[in-house]
């Protein structure tokens, strides 16, 4: 048993590799914003695009919708990655797993945008444009701020589960936290690097998934 925590647990292995795992963290953090940021305001953008009820649009959306959320992430960042190029369009590894699973995101989030505003009751448009409120500063001001806080809770635990990810972006060469303990752990011949690595996904996404539960307790209690 001592023999294993020494194997999983060398600490001259970890702190060889904390340099090179610290830096592929950073690039993991990157990722994760921009797919955070992508997925967020193209959802709200294909949510929004619902809202006229144009025929060719929200055909549009819903292939949009349905094909990213059935397609394996695995699958899309592949795609981007490596059969794009074929099309005449290159794309880096951050950018086509930041692009891949923003797509992702985006469709999740588009579902519960839409359907948080589809909740609200239809007399708060009509009671809008009695008081003389035109279509756009209702959704601006009375409608936007209701449905975005009634889809917090669902699309913060999206976020998370989307942003778990990133770590399948080291099979189109992104050189993130996993990434970069594979490359080292090869070189070492020793599993450290990876341990290493899981301590810095938790101390990533155990803030999110703390900050996911607040959120959803707080919109519990109004």
């Amino acid at each position: 048993m001592d023999q294993l925590i020494r194997n999983y647990f060398n600490m001259d292995v970890i702190a060889g590799a904390f340099p090179v795992v610290l830096k592929g963290f950073v690039i993991t953090v990157e990722v994760s914003l921009c797919v955070i940021l992508i997925g967020l305001v193209l959802g709200m953008a294909l949510a929004l695009a619902r809202l006229p009820g144009w025929r060719v649009v929200n055909v549009f959306v819903g292939a949009w919708i349905e094909l990213f959320r059935t397609l394996p992430q695995l699958v899309i960042l592949i795609f981007c990655y490596f059969a794009l190029p074929y099309a005449g369009i290159r794309l880096s590894p951050f950018v086509a797993v930041a692009i891949g699973l923003g797509a992702v995101l985006s469709a999740f989030c588009a579902e519960i945008f839409t359907a948080a505003i589809m909740a609200l009751p239809k007399g708060q448009w009509e009671a809008s444009k009695a008081l003389g409120f035109g279509p756009i500063r209702t959704l601006a001001y009375i409608i936007l701020p209701q449905s975005v806080r009634l889809a917090t809770p669902l699309v913060t635990n999206r976020i998370i589960s989307v942003s778990k990810g990133t770590a399948l972006g080291v099979s189109v060469s992104l050189d993130d936290t996993l990434g970069a303990a594979q490359s080292y752990m090869s070189i070492t011949a020793n599993p450290s690097p990876l341990m290493l690595a899981a301590g810095m996904y938790l101390l990533f996404f155990i803030p999110l998934v703390v900050l996911s539960r607040r959120i959803e307790a707080q919109m519990s209690l109004k």
